[in-house]
């Protein structure tokens, strides 16, 4: 076994020899000529000349020795099913579906926009695009019609599918009513769309000659045989919106090779997850991890994938260890803010399955706070690994690599910096390397590694402009985050650059207040925002969950525990850290995946308009804030 160091430097030192190394784990159709062009900066093609097919890698390739094996389990809290497709079943239900598409006139090239719950039939629709040469853009399902209709006009779809409804908490969420407003709104509106019916709309609205149902087409294709189409590596394979600043979503275009092989190369490296096993993805299928780990790197790695439809405290806190227990997960990936939810239940939930199947637990999406993290850890008593990583990468950027070396963890630490990313810290004043424990801004020196995005769809001016084009006189991939590097090489992530709290001249990442804040141990989670200050420019404000809402019935006791929280700051952080307030709150304002409201909690503290709302969780949040705001000015605590 070699060390983390040694591996991450061959990486780095000899990126086409590591690289060309790693492309043996998938098949080839035809092999590249060469492993990496890097003649126009910062646009890298990797395994230039191959041709390769993600579907065949995900499905076609297992059936001679895995074909009676688990593929897919599907789990519904929601609707209370299960279903589960091995890998001969999923091939099947891949081809019928491609051939469903083809008969709606969708080709290679042509986008696909998949706005689904998380269920069977949209991993079917998203390994059929694959399959045909498609392009696929998977839209989460909570998008409002105008988010909907912006990335519509974006991607001019050939097909949009959709299902009558999904549901979330109990409550049907009407994915058709918004797909038809969202083509009112659009101006490129697909030729066809495909409902899949599952009976949560019953007055579900159709349109002739466009709306198609799923079960009627699928009955006319059952037995199809559809070929792979061999697509060359650098040719894309899906679009991924993300926000951008300017108020136009982002299209991440994601290829076909170099995903592949860094998919597979992920799960040997860093989750240590093989055929056979079984691997529980919490996420949703519109974001980055459920793309890359609830489909893509599980089945090329031959694993069986669990797609959870549900929330993870329905019907009881201990509903996803129970699937744990009951499925022998080895490998299981979530989110620090479903842990955060799931620590304001008892711990004894976390004890009462057997999860000794399990390896490791993974967590990604947003910084995981140092006491959250020693929470679950010592709840399961096994490994939490932090990853940081971005839509734009589509696998970690920093992570504890256990196949390569097992590493100590720390506590609020995604460790080190994964193989192929040349990561830096600079500073913003000089773009100097930052020394140890100096907040610095994270960096990475391209060629991106596979598996990154390859460009913005239709946009490389905006690609280069957006990523490559801050750091003066250099090209190179600026995250927007600040980062810290200890003595012992373990970095921190802060948050976003533009979420830093000018205090009196003292840079303050939101991320480092909240951690203390968290430190209480009377409070299960919380926000923390910068607003405008007449005297230091600008202030922390903090508005906190607390596990026991009997802490702040009253007025007296709402006062007791905010000093206590502001003693605490000042023990973490010193009196320069020490939120003008903390308000508290029943929850925080959301979106559906999970990400805090930071810049609407600041907007309604300042006196401003929220701004976009589209994917707010509960709209009953921000009154919430707003009640407390209005509290704050009346004198009241």
């Amino acid at each position: 076994m070699t060390t983390i160091k040694d591996f991450h430097r061959r990486s780095i030192q000899d990126k086409e020899g590591f690289w060309g190394n790693e492309a043996k784990r998938i098949d080839w159709h035809k092999p590249f000529s060469k492993v990496l062009e890097y003649s126009k900066p910062p646009f890298a093609k990797w395994f230039v000349g191959g041709e390769t097919n993600l579907c065949h890698n995900a499905v076609d390739r297992h059936l001679a020795e895995r074909g009676e094996q688990k593929a897919l389990v599907w789990i519904s809290t929601e609707v209370d099913k299960e279903e589960s497709y091995t890998y001969r079943q999923l091939h099947a239900e891949v081809q019928r579906v491609a051939a469903m598409m083809v008969s709606l006139g969708v080709g290679k090239g042509d986008r696909v926009i998949i706005y689904m719950p998380n269920t069977p039939e949209a991993v079917f629709a998203i390994l059929a695009c694959a399959r045909i040469g498609a392009v696929h853009s998977v839209v989460f399902g909570g998008f409002a019609a105008a988010s909907l209709a912006a990335r519509i006009d974006d991607a001019k779809p050939a097909l949009m599918v959709t299902s009558d409804g999904g549901s979330r908490m109990g409550k049907p969420v009407l994915y058709k009513a918004l797909v038809d407003e969202s083509i009112k709104l659009s101006q490129f509106p697909p030729k066809s769309v495909l409902v899949f019916r599952r009976g949560l709309d019953a007055n579900m609205p159709v349109v002739a000659g466009r709306d198609v149902d799923w079960v009627e087409l699928a009955g006319k294709h059952k037995g199809a045989q559809v070929p792979c189409a061999w697509l060359e590596s650098n040719e894309p394979s899906y679009i991924l919106y993300t926000s951008g600043t300017t108020g136009k979503p982002k299209g991440v275009q994601r290829d076909v090779g170099g995903h592949a092989v860094a998919m597979a190369a992920s799960m040997e490296y860093i989750y240590c997850g093989g055929p056979g096993e079984t691997i529980f993805t919490t996420s949703d299928i519109g974001w980055a991890v459920g793309h890359s780990y609830i489909i893509y790197a599980p089945l090329i790695a031959g694993m069986t994938s669990i797609i959870y439809e549900g929330v993870p405290i329905r019907p009881d806190p201990g509903v996803w260890w129970k699937i744990v227990q009951d499925h022998k997960v080895k490998v299981m990936f979530s989110a620090p803010t479903a842990i955060r939810v799931l620590k304001k239940s008892d711990i004894s939930w976390l004890k009462k399955y057997d999860l000794s199947s399990l390896k490791h637990l993974f967590l990604a999406g947003e910084p995981l706070d140092e006491p959250t993290h020693a929470w679950i850890s010592e709840g399961l008593g096994k490994p939490v690994i932090d990853h940081y990583w971005q839509t734009e990468t589509g696998w970690p950027v920093l992570t504890a690599m256990p196949g390569v070396e097992q590493t100590p963890i720390k506590f609020g630490s995604p460790s080190f910096p994964a193989y192929g990313y040349d990561l830096k810290l600079l500073r913003e004043s000089d773009s100097s390397e930052a020394g140890a424990d100096e907040k610095a801004v994270v960096v990475i020196e391209p060629p991106l590694p596979p598996g990154c995005m390859s460009t913005l769809w239709n946009d490389d001016a905006r690609f280069v402009k957006t990523y490559f084009s801050t750091i003066p006189g250099r090209v190179l991939y600026t995250t927007f985050d600040w980062g810290i590097r200890d003595k012992d090489g373990y970095y921190f992530i802060l948050g976003r650059t533009d979420d830093v709290i000018n205090v009196a001249g003292h840079r303050l990442g939101t991320r480092e207040i909240e951690e203390a804040v968290n430190m209480h141990p009377g409070i299960a989670e919380c926000a923390v925002v910068g607003v405008a200050d007449q005297l230091k420019g600008q202030m922390p404000m903090a508005f906190a969950v607390v596990k026991d809402p009997a802490q702040v019935a009253s007025p007296e006791g709402r006062m007791k525990l905010e000093g206590e929280i502001m003693k605490t700051v000042d023990k973490q952080l010193g009196a320069i850290g020490r939120p003008s307030r903390v308000f508290f709150v029943a929850l925080l304002p959301k979106t559906r995946s999970g990400k805090v409201l930071r810049r609407s909690i600041s907007a309604l503290a300042e006196g401003r308009d929220p701004g976009d709302l589209t994917t707010i969780e509960d709209p009953a949040s921000l009154e919430q804030i707003k009640t407390a705001l209005k509290g704050a000015s009346k004198g009241t605590p």
